[in-house]
């Protein structure tokens, strides 16, 4: 049991789990004084040569001396982390304050000896730099700023954990040791080295559970059916190319095998390693077998066994156990109630997954919450109707159930550098951690396209879900991703025909469409279709109902090659008499005009057109086909999508799938690979369907471009941020929380150049007569009781009074409308000069952080709800962004004839107002309405500042996997 210390109680927050570099994760936590006898186990199995690195001397065994200061700690001056597998060390790392001279000292002195010792059957795996970035942050948070580390310079290993840390760092060398100092606040160097460690480390624990090289079923019953023995099965017949065993713990004496597989009673009888075992047993009897892979060195889970979270508190307090006791053995969870994971990589041919067939190998990653979902997903993606006809393969497929462990954010990670993977498409019902994901997804969306639809949008998520509270809509999220590049969808319907373009085709390089075809009226829905999407088509070109498949080369040839036209849809409709050999003809003409000039997309609207579908997607639907017995035996259809030769970026070649399970249809017919060159074109069954799939692929290509130069936070000299700070620490000093009065608004907004107008009280007409005269005629009189403010269409506002005779005649005229001057708060405020009203906010949100948006005060943003949004910091480009990505933006560029105003100045105020937050993110909520933009400058002429200790921020700090 862990006790408390001498001087603070036991740092419980400190404890962590990570994931390390090899994908495998370890727990971090204090030392204590119950840690001895596991710190001398420990330093038994340490080499000669690393206790020589670490004591610069012979040092076989530890004193009792030197057990007692290795778990004694105050932690405070004298701090000791362990990282622990299985619950044992692997290693340690250890503070000890010291002052100007060196010696022992407490605080205010802030700096610190660091020294690590790591197992040497663990070292390379990237703990010492986990550790490093935790006890870096403890340091931190008990006020040292420095480290110092004396190191023998042939000890390379360590001397290069603290310079490939990114902090900045002075070194010397004086008595045969290597000193090293370094600052621990973080810089963006350091930042950018952790995040890449992190991306490294979980994609790699993702990489383990896709691509395992020997996989145990545990619970596979002994007849087909059930849950354990589909599994095993699908990875039998789908010809996984590892080792492949089956657990059941009910084997008789003589049984070895299940369904040609070899069977064993316990993990523990396995012959050789086992890399990934699927878990599906009864919950309750889980923790036994997670004990077994944990022993035998299993390095991830896929659990399909309900009874969790989704049960119930029960089920949940189950969950959180099984995930503590799989991450304390070093493994890595998918589930629980989980549908599985695929991958088609032929090199591996792995589906462990309830999905009794193999999607066919392709460049989509697919990412789904729900297994339902992830069934229908894959039934879109890989059959013949019930939505966009054609086939698409599938590189990756992880059904994550509950997610308690595994989530989108680790797929994302493996995504990003996954070279078989170019389209990632996700369904999600939660966002656990939302301001890493809409990091990560900006990182992934720079480099290939990200397609997202969100359930639960309008209610709680899953109850198997761990989810952080939000303040901000649903909105609003949608659009911060799509700030970070995410494509936004909002059924799987549109996912499947978004990724189907994206996976097929070139980006557009702008919004400009040509239409062509032989349906006049289906051109005509098309251009209707592409002015609703924000579009700019041409006219649509009528090849008639009499156009030839030379014809529709022709025209498609013709609209490729001018240059003002981004990408083309064709429109087709059923001639009269068409046989399938015209829509092969057809779809050959196509194929090869789009083959012809690559760099641009090309749609395809059919109608009823079974034929030419299939024949433009190149591929034959995965389940397997019936013969007609009365007609010749069919040709091989054309192969997957995946086996065509190299097409653009979006679709490298890979290798053809596999044929369809004998055991289902001893007739099925194997899939023949396309013609060489073949050009895959995306089929739609609505125009609607295909032109909102191409402004979706629009809008990424425009925000891809502009992602390649995202802008910069500019500098100004009038920016006091110590000023602001010194302001905000007094202020929190007298509580927790507060919202600020009028004059330390001013104040501190006025600290970043941000100039708020005053307004002075006016309890009575010889007040606001006084107020005027001290701020200065032309003045407004306005009412700020709630049901008042910012209500200007009620009448309680008096504009461009410009002498004591209208003040007073206006106070009356209030006074007689609405009340006593106590219940109307009048003030008196001078005039700012004529403009448009527009309000500007900035709150911190837990989930999602710091969040600036902007519209137009008033019914536009309050009843409407035409608000833009965008990720604090905000950078010049940002900003002027934000201000046209409102519908109600032209009423700031001269619409009908009105004078445009200074948007320039109103983006400057935007970025001062984004510096305050980000740089002091005590301010957790500023109001600046309304914001008067005229021709010439801003007028702030209401605002409102709330402080609070701020929220933790968990990406800032040391890597961790979510807590449990």
């Amino acid at each position: 049991m862990q006790t408390s210390s001498d001087r603070h109680e036991y740092p419980a927050h400190w404890e962590a789990d990570v994931v390390l570099r090899d994908g495998g994760t370890a727990r971090i936590r204090p030392i204590t004084v119950d840690d001895a006898e596991r710190l001398v186990s420990f330093y038994e199995q340490v080499s000669d040569e690393s206790k020589y690195y670490r004591f610069f001397a012979p040092y076989p065994r530890l004193s009792a001396k030197d057990v007692h200061r290795f778990t004694h700690h105050d932690f405070v001056d004298r701090v000791g982390l362990a990282a622990t597998i299985g619950g044992e060390f692997i290693a340690t790392v250890r503070y000890d304050r010291i002052g100007a001279d060196g010696a022992p000292a407490s605080a205010p002195a802030d700096e610190a000896e660091v020294a690590f010792l790591v197992q040497d059957a663990h070292q390379g795996r990237g703990v010492a730099s986990a550790l490093l970035e935790h006890i870096g942050a403890v340091a931190r948070e008990r006020g040292i700023r420095r480290f110092a580390a004396e190191v023998l310079p042939a000890n390379n290993k360590m001397i290069k954990v603290f310079t490939d840390a990114g902090y900045t760092q002075k070194r010397s060398f004086e008595d045969g040791v290597v000193r090293l100092e370094f600052g621990l606040e973080p810089t963006d160097r350091s930042v950018a080295v952790q995040r890449a460690r992190e991306q490294r480390a979980e994609a790699r624990s993702v990489q383990r559970l896709l691509a395992p090289g020997s996989v145990a079923v545990v619970g596979a019953g002994r007849t087909p059916g059930g849950v354990g023995r589909s599994v095993l099965d699908n990875l039998r017949d789908t010809g996984f190319t590892g080792r492949l065993h089956a657990v059941n713990r009910a084997l008789g004496e003589g049984e070895k095998e299940l369904g040609g597989v070899a069977a064993y009673r316990s993990v523990r009888e396995i012959d050789g390693p086992v890399d990934l075992a699927v878990v599906a047993v009864p919950a309750e009897q889980v923790p036994g077998i997670v004990t077994e892979c944990g022993e035998h060195g299993v390095q991830g889970l896929v659990v399909v066994s309900a009874g969790y979270a989704e049960s119930g508190p029960e089920g949940r307090e189950r969950q959180r156990a099984l995930v503590r006791q799989a991450r304390s053995y070093g493994m890595r969870i998918i589930g629980p109630n989980a549908f599985g994971v695929i991958n088609t990589s032929p090199d591996i041919r792995l589906n462990a997954s309830l999905a009794p067939e193999m999607p066919r190998p392709g460049r989509i990653g697919l990412f789904a919450q729900s297994g339902a979902i992830g069934v229908a997903l894959l039934s879109r993606l890989h059959r013949r109707g019930g939505g966009v006809t054609g086939v698409t393969g599938v590189s990756t497929f992880v059904s994550s159930g509950n997610r308690a462990d595994v989530s989108g954010n680790d797929v994302l990670q493996y995504w990003y550098e996954d070279p078989d993977t170019d389209v990632a498409l996700m369904y999600l019902e939660s966002i656990g951690n939302p301001r890493k994901f809409t990091r990560l997804a900006r990182r992934t969306a720079a480099a290939k396209p990200l397609v997202v639809v969100q359930g639960a949008r309008h209610g709680a998520g899953p109850s198997g879900h761990a989810v952080r509270a939000t303040r901000l809509p649903h909105a609003t999220v949608s659009a911060l991703l799509r700030q970070a590049g995410v494509i936004r969808v909002d059924t799987i319907t549109e996912l499947v025909d978004a990724g189907l373009l994206l996976a097929r085709q070139p980006l557009p390089a702008g919004p400009r469409v040509a239409i062509l075809g032989n349906s006049e009226s289906l051109g005509l829905l098309t251009y209707d279709a592409c002015l609703a999407e924000g579009l700019r088509p041409h006219r649509p070109l009528d090849l008639t109902t009499a156009a030839s498949a030379a014809d529709f080369h022709a025209a498609l040839s013709h609209a490729l090659a001018d240059d003002t036209s981004d990408a083309v849809v064709v429109t087709a409709i059923p001639a009269v008499g068409e046989t399938s050999v015209g829509d092969a003809a057809l779809a050959k003409a196509l194929r090869s005009a789009a083959a012809a000039t690559p760099s641009k997309p090309v749609l395809v609207v059919h109608v009823e057109l079974g034929g030419l579908a299939e024949a433009l997607s190149a591929a034959t639907s995965t389940a397997p086909q019936p013969r007609d017995r009365a007609a010749p035996a069919p040709l091989p259809e054309p192969g997957p999508a995946s086996a065509t030769a190299p097409r653009s970026r979006t679709g490298p070649a890979s290798a053809p799938a596999p044929s369809p399970r004998p055991r289902t249809n001893p007739t099925s017919v194997t899939p023949q690979p396309p013609p060489d060159g073949a050009h895959l074109i995306p089929a739609y069954p609505a125009a609607e369907r295909a032109v909102r799939a191409l402004a979706q692929a629009v809008a990424y290509g425009q925000w891809r471009r502009e992602a390649a130069d995202p802008g910069k936070v500019p500098e100004y000299e009038n920016i006091d941020e110590r000023g602001a700070a010194a302001l905000i620490d007094g202020l929190l000093a007298r509580g927790q929380g507060l919202t600020l009065g009028t004059d330390e608004t001013c104040d501190l907004l006025g600290a970043y150049g941000v100039e708020v107008h005053r307004a002075l009280p006016a309890p009575g007409p010889d007040a606001a007569a006084d107020a005027a005269r001290t701020l200065g005629y032309p003045v407004a009189l306005k009412a700020t009781a709630p049901h008042l403010r910012h209500r200007a269409d009620l009448g309680g506002v008096r504009l461009d009074l410009a002498d004591e005779e209208q003040l007073r005649r206006a106070y009356a005229e209030l006074t007689e409308l609405f009340g006593d001057p106590e219940e109307l708060r009048p003030v008196v405020q001078r005039m700012a000069p004529r403009g448009v009203d527009t309000v500007v906010r900035a709150v911190i949100d837990p989930a999602a952080g710091a969040v600036l948006s902007f519209g137009l005060a008033g019914a536009a943003s309050q009843l409407l709800g035409d608000m833009a949004h965008r990720l604090i910091p905000v950078t010049d480009r940002d900003a002027a962004s934000l201000v046209r990505s409102i519908r109600t933006a032209p009423l700031l560029f001269g619409w009908r004839g009105s004078a445009p105003v200074d948007t320039p100045a109103l983006e400057e105020l935007m970025v001062r107002l984004s510096r305050l937050v980000d740089d002091h993110p005590e301010v957790v909520a500023v109001t600046l309405e309304p914001v008067v933009v005229a021709p010439r400058g801003v007028s702030v002429l209401g605002a409102s500042v709330r402080l609070a200790p701020p929220p933790a921020r968990d990406d800032l700090g040391p890597r961790t996997l979510p807590a449990y």
